[in-house]
């Protein structure tokens, strides 16, 4: 067995050294952790300001914290809330004059705040036990309606006091309820709020004030588990009774309405009762408010649609265009469906638009810019970038970014985006780091800059190329794109990244015996297949992946995933299960293999984490797993981040780049 290999808990460099001080040079670890990054954007009713957050590394306090900053054309950007918690979910009244947020400032407990958008104190407006989840203003401004989980009962907190804390598996759940308060009585003195519903029956989801703010329109599913995904259906309130009617009980996930301007029909996001709709399209439906048929809208659209508003007769949504994302506005009579956005190339979201639809508010990077924030006309006639977050990079050197393309092995074509040396040239063979995207629905874009858990540009300043491979199941491609890998999981993801390399190594820009292959999620599940059923890697970075199926089935939160990918469950078709594991090939596993792991990760339990260290162990495969204390399914901290940073980087700087083995215990 090889030497093991310690991991570096540091601050890795670049691994180049700089002939002066001030020279340009690669961003460290600590370098991407502090850079600023916007979160969404809403623009105001009036169509004349942007509130978006700014999210940044607080390392005393060891948390990311996000607060909300307001723009305005000719003007430089305001920043309004500040302190060590971060404002979320934040939502601008009808008239312009205030920005209501989600906040634990106070007490631990997400609370709603208001604020005037051009600066001051904040104002608590609710001190409720449990935490606010979202919060929407009434169409007239006097009224929030907001969800929060309903509070712990006097038995369950008497239950805890004499037994313990425990909980009954798929029998116990904190039911989420719809409630108002009113905003003068709550602008004097934090309130609780009304409750509208309650009880066992359902458990609200998003929801959307009628026109003339008599009624809400909501989703709910049976219980608040994630494996109940597909039962959300429709209701409506009306706040004068509080009765809730379902108006739409298909099968599959029917959620986020919107109602029409008149307040007679109700557009939402449907499966149209598909059951597959973990990779199907999603469409954009319309119901009557008092319920009947519904009439599905968007069968033109070849991938999800995100709904935004609805004004006049035109519901207006964002969606991918393989890597680009665009604005789109459906007639809801003739369904026809126009791209609104420009130019083609645009890597557009957060659109939002004002009340009479003439101006856009977006966010959008580049291959040669940050996310950044833009104000303007409908017609995308050159809007206006409100802020300037590209400035950071100004110190640092960084790829640049493209979209290439090749052939896998089915013929299928898959693309990717290509990150290069800014002297590259193609007469030299690279080292080459693939990075694989989780999902299996995400998708990678040609955008400045990889933050988390991989320092891309760490790499590429020493020489290498670096590959995200945008594999069969991506969002953007369409359906049939989408649904590649259904029963072929880690199968075609795997033939779509070895074929990559193998574009690239045929290009001649590439050493095949220095290739690094890493993700997280989904992506480690991918990379996972790739270390046990190839050699096309020299090492291997596993995130949070799948190492067995039936392993995964029968230990995640969400299990109706697995079976609408692979189509049963383990005891019903175990030869599926066995085709599409990692440990299935472990016999034949020789990749030096790195495996990080959240100690807590439900949505990817860490039996498979452990499972796939041993297996290699028993073999005498070069291995380490890092478990990281305290975490979920993804790395939420900046100090536990750094540390997953740290540990790739030196794992593909020793496999890779041949820096000699370190060891750093304190």
């Amino acid at each position: 067995m090889t030497p093991r290999f310690i991991l570096l808990v540091v601050l890795a460099l670049s691994g180049r050294s700089l002939t002066a001080a001030d020279a340009p040079k690669a961003p460290t670890i600590d370098d991407l952790l502090k850079l600023k990054t916007i979160g969404g954007s809403q623009i105001s009713p009036d169509g004349h300001a942007v509130a978006y957050g700014v999210s940044e590394a607080d390392f005393e306090h060891d948390a990311f914290v996000t607060n909300i900053w307001i723009a305005r054309e000719g003007a430089p950007p305001l920043q309004l809330t500040r302190g060590q918690k971060s404002a979320t979910g934040f939502r601008w009244s009808p008239d312009s004059r205030w920005l209501a947020f989600l906040s634990s400032r106070v007490g631990d407990k997400a609370q709603i705040f208001a604020i005037h958008p051009d600066g001051g104190e904040a104002i608590q407006l609710t001190n409720i036990e449990s935490d606010v989840s979202s919060l929407e203003w009434s169409p007239d401004g006097t009224r929030i309606a907001f969800t929060a989980a309903e509070p712990e009962t006097k038995e369950q907190k008497d239950r805890k006091e004499r037994l313990g804390d425990y909980a009954v598996v798929r029998r116990e759940y904190s039911f989420v309820h719809l409630y108002t308060l009113d905003v003068a009585a709550a602008t004097k003195a934090p309130v609780t709020g009304t409750a509208h519903t309650s009880g066992h029956d359902y458990s609200v989801g998003d929801f959307d004030w009628s026109p003339d703010a008599t009624r809400l329109a909501f989703s709910a599913t049976v219980n608040p588990d994630l494996v109940q995904g597909g039962t959300s259906d429709l209701y409506v309130l009306d706040l004068k009774t509080d009765k809730a009617t379902r108006i739409v009980s298909q099968a599959g996930p029917d959620q986020s309405p919107l109602w029409s301007p008149d307040g007679t029909r109700i557009a939402f996001q449907s499966s149209m009762g598909r059951p597959d709709f973990f990779h199907a399209n999603s469409r954009i439906a319309v119901v009557a408010a008092t319920g009947g048929p519904v009439t599905s809208l968007s069968d033109g659209f070849d991938e999800d649609p995100n709904l935004i508003a609805w004004i006049g007769d035109h519901i207006w949504f964002q969606g991918l265009q393989k890597t680009t994302g665009h604005l789109f506005s459906l007639d809801v009579t003739s369904k026809a469906i126009t791209r609104v956005s420009t130019p083609d190339s645009l890597i557009g979201s957060g659109f939002a638009l004002s009340k009479d639809a003439r101006r856009v508010a977006f966010t959008a990077g580049s291959p040669t810019s940050m996310t950044e924030v833009f104000l303007g006309g409908i017609d995308f006639a050159g809007p206006a970038k409100l802020t300037d977050m590209s400035a950071q990079l100004a110190p640092f050197v960084v790829g640049s970014r493209e979209v290439v393309s090749w052939t896998s092995k089915d013929g299928t074509t898959i693309e990717g985006v290509l990150v290069k040396p800014r002297d590259f040239s193609p007469s030299k063979k690279y080292p080459l780091l693939v990075v694989t995207h989780g999902g299996p629905t995400g998708i990678d874009r040609p955008t400045l800059l990889e933050t988390r858990y991989y320092p891309v540009d760490a790499w590429v300043d020493r020489g290498a190329l670096v590959l995200k491979v945008n594999y069969r199941g991506s969002a953007g491609y369409g359906q049939k794109f989408r649904q590649l890998n259904v029963k072929n999981l880690g199968v075609g993801d795997t033939w779509d990244v070895t074929s990559g390399i193998e574009s690239l190594v045929a290009k001649g820009w590439v050493d095949p015996a220095r290739v690094g292959c890493m993700g997280w999620s989904q992506g480690g599940y991918i990379s996972a297949f790739l270390t046990t059923s190839t050699t096309a890697c020299a090492a291997v970075s596993v995130g949070a992946g799948i190492s067995d199926w039936s392993t995964y089935y029968y230990n995640t939160d969400i299990t109706p995933f697995t079976i609408q990918y692979l189509g049963g469950n383990p005891v019903d078709d175990p030869a599926l299960y066995a085709k599409t594991s990692p440990i299935t090939y472990v016999k034949q596993a020789k990749t030096p293999t790195l495996i990080q792991h959240g100690e807590n990760d439900r949505r990817v339990p860490i039996a498979n984490g452990f499972e796939l260290r041993q297996a290699l162990e028993d073999r005498h495969v070069p291995v380490e797993m890092v478990v990281y204390k305290g975490f979920g399914h993804g790395i939420t901290k900046p100090k536990a981040m750094r540390a997953v940073m740290s540990h790739n980087l030196a794992w593909f700087n020793h496999y890779i780049f041949g820096d000699a083995e370190l060891v750093l215990d304190k």
